[in-house]
């Protein structure tokens, strides 16, 4: 007699993040900081170009968040203190919560970690997994772990699928966890603006906006069609489920390979001769080259980032020929993609990318980027 498993109680995902990760990364080393202003981002001299990589929540209170010129968060908080980044020692931190999150057990068996970056990650039950009891109390059971391996704070986002826990999040934060389901959705949710959806940006939202869809339950009840010939087939439908909150419950373990390496650099002086912009690119290149090389994988796109003074940015890019690491194809590639851009304008950002040919059928959604300067 063939025996059927069934699911026991309802089926969870949980979001993991953690709170203020590169500044609490930086408070552990100096732990002179707790609770003050910190901000990292560049070289970490607020008078240097550069953008704000994240900021300790006492900097928040102020108005700094990420991707904040670095001079505009020093006028917010002159007293702040600045440091750089310091890409390795994040890495180190975050490889040590994540072996700390799959070293958990739910329900009797090892847990499901999707890792999203640095510092975030769903986690899910593993296949034939017994009772899981309460959701609320595993998420304490995460962030006790955490904290206890690493020193680190973490917010946890229960939800019964992966849109509703990475919402939940936000509402945990920090050092607490939330549970958001079909149950709540409509309470919590509904009357939000649609840009506060994990998804939909402030571009997405002022085309809702034009459809007169401004809320989360307008959104959810928009009529598809009407969203299809708007915002397009995929998209539009797309958009409708997360209005109403439907999404994969599906946690996949499968470890992340980058699809891409890039990297950019800011100047600190504008580059007007556009000799020193073609040989920045060329710099660019050979440094994302090795970026490639170390991953074993030839490059089959190549694309760049100008971004003019005052703040105006171009993409270009353009596919191969063929499979390349060679570092003057590589470089001539980028360089050529300059003939595509106007010329009229000081530049005070570059950055090159290179895509790579696939592993095993195919590689993840995202690109490792690296920004200098």
């Amino acid at each position: 007699m063939v025996q059927v498993r069934h699911e026991v109680g309802p089926r969870w995902v949980l979001h993991v993040d953690l709170d203020q990760f590169i500044a609490a990364v930086e408070v552990l080393r100096r732990p002179e900081l707790e609770g003050l202003p910190v901000v990292v981002g560049g070289r970490g001299d607020p008078t240097e170009r550069g953008v704000v990589s994240t900021a300790s929540y006492a900097a928040r209170e102020y108005g700094v968040g990420s991707g904040m010129p670095l001079r505009v968060a020093l006028r917010k908080i002159p007293d702040a203190i600045f440091l750089p980044v310091d890409g390795p020692a994040y890495d180190a931190a975050s490889a040590e919560v994540m072996a700390t999150l799959r070293s958990l057990t739910w329900g009797g068996v090892p847990v499901l970690l999707e890792v999203l970056g640095w510092d975030e990650a769903f986690l899910g039950p593993g296949a034939d997994h017994g009772e899981l009891g309460d959701a609320a109390e595993f998420a304490e059971v995460v962030r006790a772990e955490v904290l206890e391996a690493t020193r680190l704070h973490c917010s946890v986002g229960i939800g019964d699928n992966k849109l509703r826990a990475k919402i939940a999040t936000e509402f945990g934060k920090p050092r607490g966890s939330y549970q958001l389901t079909k149950d709540n959705w409509t309470e919590v949710m509904g009357e939000r603006p649609t840009n506060a959806l994990w998804g939909i940006g402030n571009k997405t939202a002022k085309k809702l906006t034009a459809l007169g869809i401004d809320t989360v339950t307008q959104l959810g009840r928009a009529d598809v069609d009407i969203l299809a010939a708007e915002l397009g087939p995929t998209i539009g439908p797309w958009l409708g489920r997360l209005g109403r909150g439907v999404a994969s419950a599906t946690v996949d373990p499968t470890p992340w390979v980058p699809r891409a390496h890039g990297r950019e650099q800011t100047f600190q002086e504008d580059l007007t001769d556009w000799a020193d912009v073609e040989q920045a690119v060329r710099d660019l290149t050979t440094r994302v080259r090795e970026d490639i090389l170390r991953e074993g994988r030839p490059a089959v796109r190549v694309g760049i980032k100008v971004r003019f003074k005052p703040f105006f940015t171009v993409t270009r890019s353009l596919t191969l020929p063929g499979e390349s690491t060679d570092e003057q194809e590589l470089a001539d590639a980028a360089v050529s993609l300059l003939d595509r851009v106007e010329k009229d304008r000081p530049v005070c950002l570059l950055g090159v990318r290179l895509e790579m040919a696939e592993v095993g059928g195919g590689g993840g959604p995202r690109a490792a980027s690296t920004t200098t300067g």
